[in-house]
């Protein structure tokens, strides 16, 4: 199923406002970006790489945009602006990063644009940054979703993936976005997770880009099998559980 229902997005203060998503899970989307080229000469100071430990670093936007540059600038060179994205975003959450490198007055970060993968570098006076403790890991030939905290194993569920024709993408994501769909028993449970992913088969859906979704489901009996449209589908208590614990930002890596 495409997670392409009106929904709702779930503030910290537990306001709600609908918002239009669609493809597998997100809105209208944000300009694309190209995956960072980073020049030797930075590359040699890369040593403080973050997410290499048990917690991750999430950055969240506190301005109304956030610039993307393809590499840090130097002294006396503005840099490459390859994206600015909006905050919020275009379902009205906060922009949240995760972070994949850190260097003096920058953050590396993995992007919410396609294609899936792309990296840019954001200043770090236009974000605050925080850590994660937990990882999500989606094992597609198990059919289940492991959640880490500081490391160790804290619930394993099984999930519903996408089909042969419409597969659901491997590699490293993050939570984008949570957003609530208004009928808790529809086919996108109570709670849906946007990823910062996108499906690899569909080019759009309803005239937007096809964001892949971790979300509920009002068929438990699928779950354990190849269905959907690329999103990932979990029971609706798990989905509940896992709105009510991890941040977004979270990591997500989905593996064969």
């Amino acid at each position: 199923m495409r997670f392409s229902a009106s929904l709702a997005r779930v503030t910290a203060t537990a306001a709600i406002a609908v918002v239009a998503v669609a493809g597998c899970g997100g809105g209208k989307g944000s300009s694309s970006a190209t995956s960072t080229q980073i020049p030797d000469t930075v590359k040699s100071e890369l040593s403080a790489v973050a997410g290499v430990g048990v917690d991750s670093t999430i950055l969240t936007a506190n301005t109304g945009s956030v610039a993307v540059y393809a590499a840090p600038s130097t002294a006396g060179s503005a840099g490459t602006v390859k994206v600015r994205l909006a905050n919020p975003n275009q379902d009205g959450a906060k922009l949240v990063f995760l972070v994949t490198a850190k260097l003096p007055g920058w953050w590396q970060v993995l992007l919410p644009v396609q294609p899936n993968g792309s990296t840019g570098w954001v200043k770090t006076d236009q974000v605050t940054a925080s850590t994660t403790p937990y990882r999500i890991v989606v094992s597609r030939g198990q059919h289940t979703m492991t959640l880490y905290k500081s490391g160790g194993v804290i619930a394993v569920e099984k999930v519903a993936i996408g089909t042969s024709d419409t597969p659901t993408p491997g590699g490293r994501f993050y939570l984008a976005e949570l957003l609530k769909p208004p009928n808790p028993n529809g086919p996108y449970g109570p709670y849906a997770f946007g990823l910062s992913g996108f499906s690899t088969t569909l080019a759009s859906f309803d005239g937007t880009k096809p964001v892949i979704g971790l979300h509920g489901t009002n068929q438990p009996q699928l779950l354990g099998h190849d269905v959907s449209h690329g999103c990932i589908r979990l029971s609706n208590d798990a989905i509940t559980r896992l709105a009510g614990t991890v941040p977004t930002g979270t990591p997500v890596d989905i593996i064969a």
